[in-house]
């Protein structure tokens, strides 16, 4: 099968690589990249573990192909912090108990922080709406909730 090759901006660096044709996304990005941090949950689009920033919007990496991204710009998990600076989004899920078992936990973020570019001070029912594609099996929640809302109080203006 032939590769396609792409370029595109990854985590604010550019990345050219070659993939096969039918690869998903979350599979170049953990197997060809080791950018571990997205998850594979479902594989069907249904969990949001694999929840990435396409163009700054949030997107299931296991149901886009990886030559899609081609010419686009794609923000995982590992492209928030700044240095050993964790994001403001991170350091209040760490803080507010957002965090169990951390599998949701990368694409929970990275759906908080396209709804916080939007929407600075957003309502709880903007958030529950914005992580609504995001599967939490074992916080209820309630603590992810209280962490976007915190993070959107103590950082107004951050990206």
């Amino acid at each position: 099968m032939k590769k396609c090759h792409i370029t595109f901006q990854l985590n604010g660096s550019l990345r050219e690589i070659l993939v096969d044709p039918n690869q998903t996304l979350v599979r170049m990005l953990r197997e060809d990249l080791g950018l571990t941090g997205t998850k594979n949950g479902c594989g069907e689009g249904d969990c949001g573990s694999c929840t990435v920033l396409l163009d700054d919007e949030p997107i299931n990496s296991c149901l886009v192909l990886a030559a899609q991204v081609d010419g686009h710009k794609v923000t995982t998990i590992e492209g928030l912090a700044d240095g050993d600076k964790l994001h403001p989004l991170q350091t209040s899920f760490i803080e507010n108990g957002a965090i169990q078992c951390g599998f949701c936990t990368p694409g929970m973020i990275l759906s908080a922080k396209a709804l916080l570019e939007q929407q600075p001070n957003p309502s709880e029912l903007d958030i529950r709406t914005a992580i609504s594609g995001n599967l939490c099996r074992c916080t209820g929640y309630q603590k992810i909730v209280e962490s976007i809302k915190a993070a959107a109080n103590n950082c107004q203006g951050e990206s």
